[in-house]
């Protein structure tokens, strides 16, 4: 029987650590592309006039 062998827990827990990063990163995904899509539709002229006040 060899050291290395594989417990079915350990491939059960690999699926759920795989599925969470997944998720994770389409989280972050999303909030960089919210973040992009803000900054690129702020309006030069505002910020200029909301620095002055």
């Amino acid at each position: 029987m060899p050291i290395n062998q594989e417990h079915e827990i350990h491939q059960r827990r690999f699926g759920r650590n795989l599925g969470l990063g997944l998720v994770l990163a389409g989280f972050v995904a999303l909030v960089f592309g919210l973040t992009v899509v803000k900054v690129k539709m702020l309006n030069p002229e505002v910020v200029a006039q909301e620095v002055v006040k």
